[in-house]
């Protein structure tokens, strides 16, 4: 046995090198662009804007792109486009950002919340549960770069005849059986914040095929761009010119456009390497009790688009029920700090479901216009959170001697992890981390 770094060891790696994780990958062509936009004062047009907005759309497959100010905005506007309206009901995986779904009281709906797999991915095996009379549509969350079973959620949706919104903030670019995510639903919607795989500073966009949910995706945010030039199909839009009926501005700021239209270009490449890179470090972790990699079979056609946030899976019952929490803890003694457990908490545990009373209607937001109480279904998400991962390092470039290193951390902490079983407070219940990641 080799005694852990957290036990007193030595650990494997004294330094992290900067460049294998830094992103996004800026170049003078990005520098370029955004001067440009800072010397002619271009922040609030929207010229640079429509550019990408074209430029997105034909990449992403779809007819057509909106770009909003942030991802939570974008999905807003889809659920406005949709028509989501008092006493509806919205299904959403538990796992997930709350900006995928919180929104959803600001139109008198109701968040309904469904099972996540061990893969992280809302569980097509309960989403008929989760269906009644009212629901109006499945929100598909793409969570943490793994594609959803898109051919089993769009039966079922089409079975009910369903809406669906696909949240692509984790995906951008990923393939599901060879199509792109964000070409499945009636609509998608995404985040493109300076953390996430396509990295543009602070921005959203939204896409999808149908002529009306984009004219009312339009109207909703856009009060500058909701004439003439843009509603021309939906006629009881026409009369409401120049105010955006969300009354809330989703303008992006165009710094970010231009940023964004210089990432399009070299996106799909930087991906395929980032993806090179992760396969390998789990090819070498392959086998190993306790840990599982959260990936696809790229030989159906899918993938991983540009992995963000990467994460592992974690069974504690084949580490005599080592908890997930102090799995991390050991991991980070080996050198790699970037190690926590956890992802997005479940959201059916969140007061802001529970009690959260927006209007001061003197019920809680969730279920005002419901006539059912949605809330006395939630212990049935209990499922998934026992459904445990950890964060593993993101590679941004495959440089095989620094990834074995790190694969050799998370290999001698598995190789060596009953040492940590009698300091361990959190075995019985296996850990849990009530985190979030930005949107």
């Amino acid at each position: 046995m080799e005694k852990l770094a957290l036990l007193g060891g030595t650990p494997i790696l004294e330094s992290q090198p900067g460049d294998l994780f830094k992103w996004p990958i800026m170049t003078q062509e990005d520098y370029d662009a955004a001067m440009d936009v800072v010397y002619n004062n271009k922040f609030s047009g929207t010229d640079i804007t429509e550019k990408f907005q074209e430029e997105f759309a034909a990449w992403q497959g779809r007819k057509y792109a909106i770009a909003y100010c942030n991802g939570t905005m974008s999905l807003t506007s889809a659920m406005f486009a949709i028509g989501l309206g008092n006493g509806d009901e919205i299904i959403c995986p538990t796992k997930t950002y709350w900006g995928s779904v919180s929104q959803a009281i600001n139109f008198g709906a109701s968040a309904v919340f469904c099972n996540i797999n061990e893969m992280l991915s809302m569980d097509p095996n309960d989403i008929e549960r989760c269906i009644s009379p009212r629901t109006k549509a499945i929100v598909v969350v793409h969570y943490f770069g793994y594609p959803c079973d898109m051919d089993a959620i769009m039966a079922i949706a089409k079975k009910h005849n369903l809406k669906v919104i696909e949240d692509v903030s984790h995906a951008q670019g990923g393939l599901y059986k060879g199509k792109k995510v964000g070409t499945f639903g009636d609509v998608a919607a995404m985040s493109l914040m300076s953390g996430k795989s396509f990295a543009a500073g602070e921005l959203g966009i939204l896409v999808t095929d149908d002529r009306e949910i984009y004219e009312r995706a339009m109207a909703f945010g856009h009060y500058e761009r909701n004439n003439e030039r843009y509603i021309k199909e939906t006629e009881d839009l026409k009369s409401y010119f120049h105010i955006a009926l969300g009354g809330a501005k989703g303008r992006a700021n165009q710094l970010c456009s231009a940023l964004a239209r210089v990432q399009l270009k070299y996106y799909d490449e930087r991906c395929a390497e980032i993806r090179k890179a992760m396969n390998y470090f789990w090819d070498q972790l392959e086998g190993l009790p306790g840990i599982y990699a959260i990936r696809v079979d790229e030989s159906t056609g899918s993938n991983m688009a540009g992995w963000y946030c990467a994460q592992g899976g974690y069974r504690p019952d084949e580490l005599q029920g080592l908890s997930v929490k102090k799995f991390c803890e050991a991991v980070r003694a080996e050198g790699y700090t970037g190690c926590w457990d956890g992802g997005n908490f479940c959201l059916h545990t969140h007061p802001f479901f529970k009690t959260f009373d927006l209007r001061n209607e003197g019920q809680p937001s969730r279920i005002v216009h419901n006539e059912y109480d949605v809330r006395e279904d939630d212990d049935k998400c209990k499922p998934s959170e026992s459904i445990y991962c950890f964060s593993i390092p993101w590679f941004k470039h495959f440089d095989k001697e620094a990834i074995d290193k790190y694969a050799a951390i998370f290999r001698k902490v598995i190789e060596n992890y009953e040492q940590l079983l009698d300091n361990d407070a959190d075995k019985k219940q296996g850990g849990r981390w009530y985190g979030m990641t930005n949107e």
